[in-house]
């Protein structure tokens, strides 16, 4: 049984001015190395969960304990170290003009030293496959080579929890087929537990479990197959469910007998051949 890397107890955050919470009374448990899918629609609260698990905000009420850490505004550079961030537009988190400086540029502020620096940029550069660019400007390299350097400079840091905030929503297919794949060798290959947020259903069926939000609370999580196995419930958060289930729910109600939790299409084959 893996340990929990990341609790939180009751969770509230409200923004200044705002009536409602953006988060409000959130309770989860995060396994160390689990790859966990966060769902919901735009203004569900998913991406202001991502700013709290990195101490970006701190809650209004409650408990946010990373690794052992309690997010407090007196000290977040603790959390932030444990807890790395990939956000959206990797051209907000790119700093240099050179693209191992960037890399690099988390260690320096950190004072890590030179000889350990170069070692820890070249292993990241490396590992997201840039290291032939590592003398490259950012302005040159595509959007997914760019979300690739926003990475390798997260993990020269050595995080044990990397937050990925919708990091392929401005990409092309090809960039986020490659990205989440980044993310998911990362995670199976070096157990770093990953938080990946996301409106791509193709994304969330292949993670450990998957959270659904709405009005800033957790209305579903479980894994995939049981969470999208509730196809209306689903769809009535304004999200999608993958075809197979969806095809599923149509063939139920026509009077075939297939179960409702049918992922792929693999599975479906196999479900229609038994009917024979």
């Amino acid at each position: 049984m893996r340990d929990t890397i990341i609790r939180l107890k009751d969770v509230v955050f409200k923004y200044e001015g705002s009536e409602r919470p953006a988060v409000d009374g959130v309770c989860l448990d995060v396994q160390a190395g689990e790859f966990l899918a966060v769902l919901g629609r735009n203004g569900s609260g998913k991406s202001t969960l991502a700013r709290l698990l990195n101490a970006l905000l701190i809650p209004t009420s409650g408990t946010v304990e990373v690794d052992g850490l309690v997010a407090t505004e007196d000290n977040p550079y603790p959390v932030r170290e444990v807890c790395g961030m990939v956000f959206q537009n990797p051209d907000n988190q790119i700093v240099a003009t050179v693209v191992e400086e960037d890399c690099a540029f988390g260690l320096e502020n950190r004072g890590v030293p030179s000889d350990e620096i170069r070692r820890r940029v070249d292993e990241a550069l490396t590992e997201v496959g840039m290291r032939e660019r590592a003398l490259s400007s950012p302005s040159m390299l595509s959007g997914g080579q760019k979300q690739r350097v926003a990475i390798a400079g997260v993990l020269a840091m050595r995080p044990k929890i990397i937050v990925f905030d919708e990091s392929t929503a401005m990409l092309d297919p090809i960039g986020r087929r490659d990205v989440f794949r980044l993310a998911r060798r990362i995670n199976q290959e070096e157990g770093i537990t990953v938080i990946w947020i996301t409106h791509f259903m193709e994304e969330a069926v292949q993670a450990d479990r998957v959270v659904v939000m709405e009005d800033g609370k957790v209305e579903l999580i479980g894994e995939p197959r049981q969470v999208f196995s509730n196809v209306d419930q689903v769809l009535m958060y304004g999200l999608d469910v993958p075809e197979m289930m969806k095809l599923a729910a149509k063939l139920r109600e026509a009077g075939v007998n297939v179960p409702k939790d049918v992922l792929t299409v693999e599975e479906m084959a196999v479900e229609l051949c038994r009917l024979k």
